[in-house]
């Protein structure tokens, strides 16, 4: 049997399907040991019961299967062995459930013959009716479940798009930025030189205006001297 279910080391809804997984697997052995004990309708009515605990078991294995695709890698190692146990077990009670369908002596009781009438040959073409439809439904199933994934990895390649998208545009709105930071800057250096120039001529004005005014002083001191 599979190894008991550990919640950590997968999704929530692949635990989901796990937990359910094993809960038609004792289900599906249950009908197998009953139906060794039974023959004729009896048999054939838990033949078809097992048949169906079956189908549902695969069915459960393929969501799981397509549901391991969407863990991370890491995780997935640690699921992998769980998964081909299950595939293992399922495999099993599929072997054994034909070998109690094949025992066609205990599964048609008396009626049994190697030459069947008409309404044995009848009632196995039902049976094989029967099996065609599941097989079918299965399969819809099974390409349903597909198509989701494939709308699901599309939608996961169009966020990744996007994201790609946003990136780019964060990384150009940076470059800008820093654009901006560098003009910003020889500006800052451009008026700061202004500044000083400011400053200088201020400084040589005053200075000229003061010399101007001693030589003034100086001129009419030495005409009333």
């Amino acid at each position: 049997m599979a190894n008991p279910l550990d919640t950590d080391a997968g999704s929530e809804l692949f635990s989901n399907y796990e937990a359910e997984l094993k809960l038609v697997q004792a289900d599906l052995s249950q009908k197998l040991d009953q139906i060794t004990e039974l023959s004729g309708e009896p048999r054939k009515s838990a033949v078809r019961l097992a048949e169906r605990s079956l189908e549902e078991a695969n069915e459960l294995l393929d969501m799981m299967r397509i549901e391991k695709q969407n863990i991370p890698s890491a995780t997935r190692s640690r699921i992998n062995p769980r998964f081909r146990n299950f595939e293992t077990d399922i495999d099993a009670a599929k072997r054994k459930l034909k070998t109690l369908s094949d025992d066609r002596s205990a599964l048609f009781g008396s009626r049994y013959s190697d030459n069947p009438t008409k309404d044995d040959q009848l009632e196995q073409r039902q049976q094989l009716l029967s099996g065609t439809d599941r097989l079918d439904r299965s399969s819809q199933r099974l390409r349903d479940s597909q198509r989701v994934a494939n709308e699901t990895e599309d939608i996961g390649r169009g966020t990744l798009a996007d994201l790609q998208l946003q990136r780019e545009t964060i990384q150009h709105t940076r470059v800008t930025m820093l654009e901006s930071e560098g003009y910003v800057d020889r500006s800052v250096k451009t008026l700061r030189g202004m500044a000083r120039r400011m400053a200088t001529n201020r400084i040589i004005t005053v200075a000229i205006i003061t010399v101007l005014v001693l030589l003034i002083i100086l001129v009419v001191y030495s005409k009333f001297k």
